[in-house]
C-alpha cells in the first residue's frame, strides 16, 4: 500500500473526504516525526511504539572488493508493534 491508497482507505473508513484525509495523514506523520527529532517516543496503545535508537559505529564489508569499511554511528527509528498488531 502506498501513501495514495492509505488516503483512499482513510477517507472510506472514517467518511472524510480525501483532502481531510491526506491533510489527517500528514499532521500525523509531521507530529511523530517533529517528537522522534526531540528525542522522544510515540506509543500507541495497541497499534505499537515508534522510538528513536543509536547505532554504534562498526566495521563492515564492501560486498563488490571485499576491502573492511568504517559505518558511521546514526540514529535511527524502531517500530516496535503492539499486542493488537499481531498477525496470526
Amino acid at each position: 500500500m502506498n501513501k495514495t491508497e492509505l488516503i483512499d482507505a482513510i477517507a472510506t473508513a472514517s467518511g472524510l473526504t480525501k483532502v481531510d484525509s491526506k491533510k489527517a495523514l500528514d499532521g500525523y506523520l509531521a507530529a511523530v516525526k517533529a517528537e522522534l527529532e526531540k528525542g522522544g517516543k510515540v506509543t500507541l496503545v495497541g497499534f505499537g511504539t515508534y522510538s528513536v535508537v543509536q547505532k554504534k559505529a562498526r566495521t563492515g564489508i564492501n560486498p563488490k572488493t571485499k576491502a573492511p569499511i568504517k559505518i558511521e554511528a546514526k540514529k535511527v527509528v524502531k517500530f516496535k508493534p503492539g499486542a493488537e498488531l499481531a498477525l496470526n
